[in-house]
């Protein structure tokens, strides 16, 4: 057997708290990772995931230190080395892609410069080399036009195509040890199947050892080989995927998968209750006692060790036995309808463009650029959810945007309840400011570092309400606690939490102005399954209790059936499928709804997701005729290419845009659906 390319042994991390005593953030930690062989990391936010990625490659958070313990790396303790010496290794065999990918990528650069930068440093190529090998990598990572990609700056790429063009950064030294944080967290369904494909199909080729951190075990089903579950800064069972995620041995695990939405399921998740212990709170026994549902008086008391079962997992359970009598799957109820016949908001033949023509343009008589989102019309009634899908670049953030007053409209109109919305925030009023709330994808980008979470929740408490002293801390607790994070939070700096801490806050600030209308650009996408699970049941309670309208964002399709009322599917800015969740889900579909629902990931060994070898993402659609000609698998012929495809009416409001029949499109994707009910 060959000597371990990563070894943790004995490893505990730590910080010192207010009282001056040592908090640990990382309990006696021992895991190995062979060449060639993935390690998948799962667990809630602030388990400890993350830090121990990290610490493998012999980097700490500021504020943490080792307090005993290893971090080998081909047998050399990473703590041990100069800073020089980790120089040369960080980022050329031992590779790392962040969960941000915004953090790892220089703004003022061009993303060719970026990754020609990567392979000057790490890949030893002729500089004459870099261009052709950057726009290989581009390619790899399946980014459309790689040329035009090469040119752009990050702000012009989407949060999928940053993502994107992180994992290519981190593969252009040619690893052999790959350490991914969240790596497809921004990722649409069909991106991400192919790049986990990619990176499987790398490690195979050159015996790359990968360490993949993630909340969507759908994803360490298909990329990993074994998996370790961490709590409160401890793995609590480890074994092979497989054995893990159909027979799991410990309730937390158990409680993590109860709480993951189905595909073939339209309930709500369960949410696993309680929070994990704040860092030295575990106490003596099992730290997952009191979220145990099978708990006993030893298990307050007693610590369990990492124990080997006979399946060839090791748990840290004392009842692992009676653990496995738990329930995995979701036993949640389906969403109420609260929804209203007054319509909130009204898109009206919306359409937006990032390219404006200067007057040298119009002078010249130049084509205007293809918008970027085009014919958009949709209504929201009060009290629904319509869920917004489709693949990075599809335009689903860019109109969210746009509703919210940050990106003016190139045509068409917006409308709140019966009123004309302006065009840009600035000349909206206080009541429509607070009545509409955008919750963005990346909270880093709307969560001020040098603000505290008291301050940046007392903004729209102040700004809104007036509210003042202690009603406003009694109001700011109150509304963290909605999220599930308590008050010794209000005094933290966004630096100071994990990615979903974070995005909690940012809902958190959101839900405080007390909005109508919210606007949900990924908001589970950087959270666990059972807070995601949590959020879902706070968004659809809000929804019951206040009417609360929301336009969903999400790249998880799962997710999406389970809290949306109805579903409109975007490709390359054109709606090409609109109608009630279990009818677009169900049949018939669009060729595009069945390339997505094929894609998806599910936390199951026995289920693959249908994928085709040569569909790549366009970057822009075709000046005419259907925007998914290129790549649908049902063509008809050239009019497909000439002609724009017309609507087609079902029942219920389902209203599907191809120039296929609605009963031939039926016909033709029956099998494929079945496949996935019976998964």
């Amino acid at each position: 057997m060959s000597a371990p390319m990563i070894e943790v042994r004995g490893l505990s991390v730590g910080f010192t708290g207010r009282s001056g005593a040592t908090l640990p953030v990382l309990r006696d930690i021992d895991l190995t990772v062979a060449p060639g062989e993935s390690l998948g990391l799962v667990g809630e936010s602030g388990s400890g995931k993350s830090t121990l990625a990290l610490a493998a490659m012999g980097y700490l958070k500021r504020g943490l230190r080792r307090l005993e313990g290893s971090a080998l790396y081909r047998g050399e303790d990473m703590f041990a080395k100069s800073r020089s010496e980790l120089e040369a290794v960080r980022g050329g065999k031992l590779a790392l892609i962040p969960q941000n990918s915004g953090q790892s990528l220089t703004p003022t650069l061009r993303i060719g410069a970026q990754l020609g930068e990567a392979l000057r440093l790490h890949a030893g190529l002729p500089a004459d080399r870099h261009r052709a090998r950057v726009l290989e990598l581009l390619g790899q990572v399946r980014l459309p036009d790689p040329e035009a990609i090469f040119d752009r700056f990050p702000h012009e790429l989407s949060g999928g195509q940053q993502q994107r063009a992180a994992i290519a950064m981190a593969l252009a030294g040619t690893p052999d040890a790959l350490l991914l944080d969240e790596p497809t967290t921004g990722l649409d369904v069909t991106t991400q199947a192919h790049i986990l494909e990619l990176l499987r199909e790398i490690a195979a080729e050159r015996g790359m050892a990968m360490v993949y951190v993630s909340h969507d075990l759908g994803a360490i089903v298909r990329v990993c080989d074994r998996v370790a579950v961490m709590y409160a800064g401890e793995i609590v069972l480890q074994g092979s995927v497989r054995q893990v995620l159909k027979a799991p041995a410990h309730p937390y695990a158990r409680g993590l998968l109860a709480s993951i939405p189905r595909l073939s399921d339209p309930a709500l998740p369960v949410a696993l209750g309680g929070r994990p212990p704040a860092p030295g709170q575990a106490g003596a026994g099992c730290a997952f006692v009191d979220r145990c549902a099978i708990a006993q008086p030893r298990c307050r008391t007693e610590h369990p060790a990492l124990t080997p079962l006979a399946s060839g997992d090791a748990v840290r359970c004392h009842f692992p036995a009676e653990a496995q009598t738990l329930p995995i799957a979701g036993q949640g109820t389906a969403s109420d309808d609260a929804r209203g016949e007054a319509p909130v908001l009204t898109l009206d033949d919306l359409s937006i463009s990032y390219s404006r023509p200067g007057l040298l343009d119009r002078l010249m008589g130049r084509a205007a650029a293809v918008p970027t989102v085009d014919d958009v019309a949709l209504t929201v009634r009060r009290g629904e959810t319509l869920g917004l899908v489709g693949e990075s670049g599809s335009g689903k953030s860019t109109i969210l945007k746009t509703v919210a007053g940050l990106l003016g409209a190139a045509g068409g109109e917006i409308r709140f309840e019966d009123t004309p919305l302006p065009g840009v925030v600035e000349q909206r009023r206080p009541d429509q400011l607070r009545r509409i709330q955008l919750v963005f994808q990346n909270p880093d980008d709307s969560l001020n570092p040098r603000q505290t979470v008291a301050e940046i929740l007392e903004q729209p408490l102040k700004l809104y309400f007036g509210l003042s002293g202690q009603a406003l801390l009694d109001r700011s607790t109150e509304i963290l606690e909605r999220v599930r994070l308590g008050a010794h939070y209000l005094d933290r700096l966004p630096g100071q939490l994990s990615g979903g801490e974070k995005q909690r806050v940012a809902i958190a600030r959101a839900f405080a102005a007390q909005p109508d209308l919210v606007l949900c650009d990924e908001v589970t996408s950087a959270l666990d399954v059972s807070v995601q699970a949590a959020v879902l049941d706070l968004l659809d309670e809000l929804q019951r209790t206040q009417g609360t309208t929301y336009v969903f964002v999400s790249h998880d399709l799962a997710v999406v059936r389970a809290l949306s009322d109805r579903v409109a599917v975007l490709y390359q800015g054109r709606l090409c499928e609109v109608g009630p969740s279990d009818k677009v889900y169900g049949l018939p579909s669009h060729p595009y709804t069945e390339v997505l629902l094929g894609a998806v990931l599910e936390p199951d060994p026995d289920v693959a997701p249908r994928l085709t070898a040569d569909d790549v993402v366009e970057l822009s659609p075709p000046a005419r005729g259907c925007a998914f000609q290129r790549r649908c698998p049902r063509k008809l012929g050239a009019v497909c290419e000439t002609d724009t495809p017309p609507w087609h009416m079902g029942a219920g409001g389902h209203a599907v845009r191809c120039h296929i029949d609605l009963a031939d499109l039926a016909a033709a994707q029956a099998p494929a659906q079945d496949a996935v009910k019976k998964a």
